[in-house]
């Protein structure tokens, strides 16, 4: 993985969470939250994607700079 992707990724992963977190703090989510007892799906999905994107990428970093 290049370090462009992986930056890519850790960039992605950050705008991932940022809008994730707006998502938990919705109106719809505290419906959604009020009801089933958990955030709104759209809200999970953003929170894990970024989690992930943004794992992906330090990992691509670090393994990157160890193949020289």
């Amino acid at each position: 993985m290049t370090k462009a992707i992986s930056l890519a990724l850790i960039v992605g992963g950050i705008v991932l969470l940022y809008f994730g977190g707006q998502a938990f703090n919705s109106v719809s989510s505290d419906v959604a939250r009020f009801f089933t007892g958990s955030p709104s799906n759209k809200a999970i999905m953003l929170i894990v994607g970024g989690v992930v994107a943004t794992l992906a990428g330090i990992t691509g970093m670090a393994l990157s700079g160890r193949k020289r």
